[in-house]
């Protein structure tokens, strides 16, 4: 028995593998599991593909853009390159740049220089989308002279920077702690929208679409506007009616340029309205658009693909997400391994995985000359657990470990996470057992799942008995086991017991819980009229530095609370030595709002002297006082 084998062979309990079935029935073990949702294939047929060389992790391309990206990538620049390239016939189209430039991000000089060869040798005209793309590269302590002048650029030719990737860039510049760049790229942008006189026209004809239902009216409207429509224009429009609530609307305004303008779309229009149209009510037109952008000859490029595919997979439509993935894995601009993964964790861990889009991907994954990476056979692996195939899972894990993958912390989390689901408790944690003696130590994301597992089957006890072994073996608790422990408790109406453990780990293991476990125990405190303990909950959330949580303890205090109480919890709230003058607002005016007046001016004698004088303090009370 090899060692995978004999790791998964420890987790089964006989006396757990069987099940109360009619007479006849043989074992678990014994029986032959077939995927769900997956008549035409077997579980032999999805193992078979996994059944490849270890290590043969070269991907095979004969796409143009790859032999653009072998070239840039190289660190060696011969002289003669340009002669290698300009022999090669390489077309450079939309999609090409984008691909290439996706794939040099991580170093901007090489993408740079792809760039300005393509533009000053071969005379390509870049998109607002590409500048963008540009940008989002080029947003890095070290390339700020070409971020400015990239964005100079960008103003000259009338392009603009768009809200979303404006936003992306600078979320980054404060992620890095580039302050000053953030604020000067906040001024430029505002600056830029001032400046752009297109940015009327743009909103007149975005206010236009909004206003009623599409129709006759709103196309004679648009058709008196006297539109010029440019690339730049019809991508200003589209990304103003970006979102969930005008797809449809984008969709009739992109077909309505074309059919009484004239304006024939292009790939940066098509990769343009498909962003829009990645919505569940929207994804019939979005295929009609991929299907007609195909016909003209035009690619969904990669980044376009990354930001749909991403969108679907967050609108749980996962069913266009992997036909989406399909369709790029057929193109000439193939996503990359991380992208499968993502997919694949999508898939596994939806409520419900669906192994036939599992089995798609990987079919498709393997299809491109790939071989398998620990990352896929963990998105296979995840997928089966999830759904309780056990058997196709140890499989998986025996396949995984043949390819020279040996099991870790995810793949052993992920049997406890499917054994807890299927209500498997004895199992999952005899597997923490055979991790420790296959010097595989279980980490702290391992026993959370464990604990959670039992919390969701509101074994609170069993999972404080956990929580202590798991206190025994050297581990400290942190937010997320915390607030795990504490939603289960809550889930058993235990809101004490909720609240004295986490004053325990508080006070003796130094845990700082996340502001939103105090938030949650704060209210269902409260709701049981448990003032007291929430106040000290808020003092807590100060020493941790959260900012103050009112809302819950004003209406509490307005409707069943007293003056003691209001200043009490006045005194909580602030860091200083008084709160601001609109915390005492707001309780004043919630005594009035509930009719208590008599409450109000008690509590406004207790104020100090520069509240109870404050022009709207005394505006609040008026001749009441």
């Amino acid at each position: 028995m090899n060692k995978a084998k004999r790791i998964l062979t420890h987790c089964r309990l006989a006396s757990t593998l069987r099940s109360p079935q009619p007479s006849g029935t043989q074992s678990i073990n014994r029986q032959v599991t077939h995927f769900a949702h997956f008549s035409a294939f077997r579980s032999a047929k999805i193992l078979s593909l996994i059944n490849l060389k270890p290590h043969s992790q070269r991907l095979y391309f004969s796409s143009k853009p790859e032999s653009f990206l072998e070239i840039f990538s190289s660190n060696d620049w011969p002289k003669n390159l340009d002669k290698e390239l300009k022999a090669s016939n390489l077309e450079l189209t939309h999609e090409t740049i984008v691909y290439v430039l996706k794939k040099l991000s991580k170093d901007p000089e090489k993408a740079s220089r792809f760039l300005k060869w393509a533009v000053e040798e071969n005379g390509f005209q870049p998109s607002s989308s590409i500048y963008s793309l540009m940008l989002r590269i080029y947003a890095n302590k070290d390339f700020m002279k070409e971020f400015w002048v990239t964005i100079k650029e960008m103003k000259e030719k009338g392009y603009y920077v768009d809200e979303e990737t404006y936003r992306t860039i600078f979320a980054i510049f404060r992620g890095l702690k580039m302050e000053n760049e953030a604020t000067a790229l906040r001024h430029f942008y505002e600056r830029l929208i001032k400046e752009n006189a297109m940015d009327d026209r743009v909103k007149e004809v975005v206010e236009v679409i909004k206003s009623v239902e599409w129709g006759e009216q709103v196309e004679s409207q648009l058709g008196k506007m006297k539109i010029t429509v440019s690339d730049n224009f019809a991508l200003r429009v589209l990304k103003e009616l970006r979102g969930k609530g005008y797809p449809v609307k984008s969709y009739r305004f992109f077909k309505w340029v074309d059919e009484s303008l004239g304006f024939k779309h292009n790939s940066v229009t098509y990769n343009g309205i498909l962003r829009v149209l990645c919505w569940e009510d929207s994804i019939s037109e979005f295929w009609s658009v991929l299907e007609e952008m195909k016909s003209a000859g035009f690619e969904l490029d990669i980044d376009t693909y990354i930001k749909v595919s991403r969108q679907l997979q967050k609108n749980k439509m996962l069913g266009d997400a992997v036909k989406l993935y399909e369709h790029m894995m057929d193109s000439s601009f193939k996503p990359s391994v991380k992208e499968c993964n993502l997919l694949l964790r999508a898939i596994a861990t939806h409520s419900a995985p669906d192994l036939d889009l599992v089995y798609r991907v990987v079919n498709k994954f393997e299809a491109a000359g790939n071989s398998f990476s620990k990352n896929v056979y963990d998105g296979i692996h995840r997928s089966l657990t999830s759904l309780g195939k056990f058997e196709e899972a140890e499989q998986i894990v025996e396949k995984m470990r043949n390819a020279g993958y040996e099991p870790d912390n995810i793949t052993y989390s992920q049997l406890v996470f499917g054994l807890c689901k299927a209500r498997r408790f004895d199992e999952a944690a005899k597997v923490l057992d055979v991790m420790e003696e296959q010097g595989c130590t279980p980490d702290i994301m391992t026993w959370t799942i464990l604990i959670k597992g039992h919390c969701a089957a509101h074994e609170i006890e069993k999972a404080l008995l956990c929580f202590a072994k798991m206190m025994e073996k050297g581990f400290d608790a942190d937010a997320d086991l915390l607030d795990v422990l504490i939603n289960g408790f809550l889930s058993r109406s235990r809101t004490i017991g909720a609240y004295t453990l986490l004053l325990e780990l508080v006070q003796k293991a130094r845990l700082r819980p996340w502001q939103s476990t105090y938030k949650n125990l704060i209210q269902k405190l409260l709701g049981e009229r448990k003032l007291e303990e929430a106040m000290e909950l808020l003092r807590l959330m100060k020493k941790h530095n959260y900012p103050p949580f009112p809302e819950p303890f004003v209406q509490y205090i307005s409707k069943l609370g007293s003056v003691e109480d209001a200043w009490e919890f006045l005194m909580a709230l602030s860091v200083k030595e008084y709160p601001t003058v609109s915390a005492y607002q707001h309780v004043l005016k919630s005594f009035f709002d509930e009719g208590r007046h008599s409450e109000a001016k008690d509590l406004l004698f207790k104020c100090p002297h520069h509240i109870r004088k404050h022009p709207a303090i005394c505006s609040l009370f008026g001749s009441a006082i």
